[in-house]
C-alpha cells in the first residue's frame, strides 16, 4: 500500500505509527506501575502475624536473655583467659628461676642457704595456686558460656516450633494474596483488552488510528506481559490451560475471518465488474496491482503480458482503453499516462 501513497502521505503516515507507538509505551509505562504497586493495595503479611504473640514474646524475651548472658560469658571468658595466661607465664619463669638458683644452691652445698630456699619454694607455690585460680576462673565462664548457648540454641527451637506451623498458615494466605491481587490486575486489564478489541474492529481506521492503535497495543502488553506473569501456577497446570484456550479461540477467530473473507470474495467475484469496484479502495487496488496480484482476488497475474485486460480468475478488468487517445492503461488509474485525461473509475478512496 506505501507504493501508492504520496510522498508527503508516506512520512506522515510513519510519523502517525510513531505517535502510536510513543503513546502506547506512555501508557505501558503508566499501567506497569499500576499493576506492580497493586500488589501494595493488600497488607503485607509475615510469619510472625501467624503466631500467638504471647508464646512469641516470651520466646524472643528468653532468647535476647540467653544471647545477652552469651556474649557477657563470652567477654568475661576473654578476660578470664588472658589472666589465666599472664599467670601460666608468672609461673614459668619463676619455675625457671627457682630451677636455675636451685641448680646453683646444689653445685655449692651451702646451708645457710636453705631460708631462702623455703622462701623460693612458698613464693613458687602461691604463683602455681594464682595460675590454678585464674584456671578455675577460665573453666567457670567456659560452663557459663556454654550454658547460655545452650539455653539460646533451645529459645531458637521453641521460636522454630511456633513458626513452623504458622509457616503453613502464612503460606495459604500468601496465595489467598496472590489470588486477590491477580483478580485486581484481571479486573484492571481484562476491560483494556476488550476496549482495545472494540477499537480495533471500529475505530483502527478512523482519523485518529493513532491513539486507537497506541491503545490496542497497549492493551495487549498490559494483558499479557504484565498480567501474565502474575498469573497462578499451580504446578504449571493454569498456565498450559490458559495458554490452550487462548490459542484455540484465537485459532477460531482466524477461521472464522478466513471463511468470511472467502464468502464475501465469492459474493464479490460474483457481481458486475462496476459495482465490484465500488468496494475496492483506490490506494489498496494500486497496492495490491504493485506486488503482482489483482486487486480483486488477490491471486497473482502478470501484469506485463500485454494481452492480459482482465483478470483470468475472477473477470475483474485490468486494463482498458483512454477515451481520448486510445493508449492501453491500468483500469483502475484515475488519469491516463500518456494524456492526462481523467479515466472513468468508481473506486473508492
Amino acid at each position: 500500500m506505501s507504493k501508492s501513497l504520496r510522498l508527503t502521505e508516506k512520512w506522515m503516515q510513519r510519523a502517525l505509527w510513531l505517535v502510536a507507538f510513543i503513546f502506547a509505551a506512555f501508557l505501558t509505562g503508566l499501567g506497569s506501575q499500576i499493576v506492580g504497586n497493586l500488589w501494595d493495595v493488600e497488607t503485607a503479611l509475615t510469619v510472625e502475624q501467624f503466631i500467638d504473640p504471647a508464646a512469641l514474646t516470651a520466646v524472643k524475651a528468653q532468647r535476647d536473655q540467653a544471647i545477652a548472658r552469651r556474649d557477657a560469658a563470652n567477654t568475661r571468658l576473654e578476660q578470664a583467659e588472658e589472666k589465666h595466661k599472664v599467670a601460666r607465664a608468672n609461673t614459668a619463669s619463676a619455675r625457671e628461676t627457682f630451677n636455675n638458683w636451685l641448680s646453683t644452691r646444689t653445685a655449692t652445698a651451702r646451708p645457710d642457704q636453705d631460708p631462702e630456699l623455703i622462701k623460693r619454694t612458698e613464693a613458687l607455690d602461691a604463683l602455681a595456686a594464682s595460675e590454678r585460680h585464674a584456671l578455675a576462673a577460665v573453666e567457670v565462664e567456659r560452663q557459663a558460656m556454654l550454658d547460655a548457648s545452650q539455653a539460646t540454641e533451645a529459645a531458637v527451637a521453641r521460636r522454630d516450633a511456633l513458626e513452623r506451623p504458622a509457616a503453613a498458615a502464612y503460606a495459604t494466605a500468601m496465595q489467598r494474596k496472590e489470588l486477590r491481587v491477580f483478580a485486581y490486575r484481571l479486573a484492571l486489564t481484562l476491560p483494556l483488552l476488550v476496549l482495545a478489541g472494540w477499537l480495533f474492529a471500529k475505530k483502527r481506521k478512523s482519523n485518529y488510528w493513532p491513539f486507537a492503535w497506541g491503545f490496542i497495543l497497549f492493551a495487549l502488553v498490559a494483558f499479557f506481559v504484565e498480567l501474565v506473569p502474575y498469573l497462578p501456577s499451580y504446578g504449571g497446570y493454569v498456565r498450559y490451560v490458559v495458554g490452550i484456550i487462548v490459542t484455540v479461540l484465537a485459532g477460531r477467530y482466524a477461521i472464522i475471518s478466513l471463511q468470511r473473507y472467502l464468502a464475501r470474495q465469492k459474493e464479490s467475484e460474483a457481481l458486475p465488474d462496476v459495482q465490484r469496484r465500488q468496494t475496492l479502495q483506490y490506494d489498496v487496488a494500486m497496492a495490491r496491482l504493485s506486488k503482482g496480484v489483482c486487486p480483486g482476488c488477490e491471486r497473482a497475474v502478470d501484469l506485463k503480458d500485454n494481452a492480459l485486460d482482465f483478470c483470468p480468475h475472477c473477470g475483474i478488468g485490468l486494463a482498458d482503453r483512454c477515451s481520448a487517445c486510445a493508449t492501453r492503461k491500468n483500469a483502475f488509474a484515475r488519469f491516463c499516462f500518456a494524456c492526462g485525461t481523467p479515466a472513468n473509475t468508481s473506486l473508492a478512496d
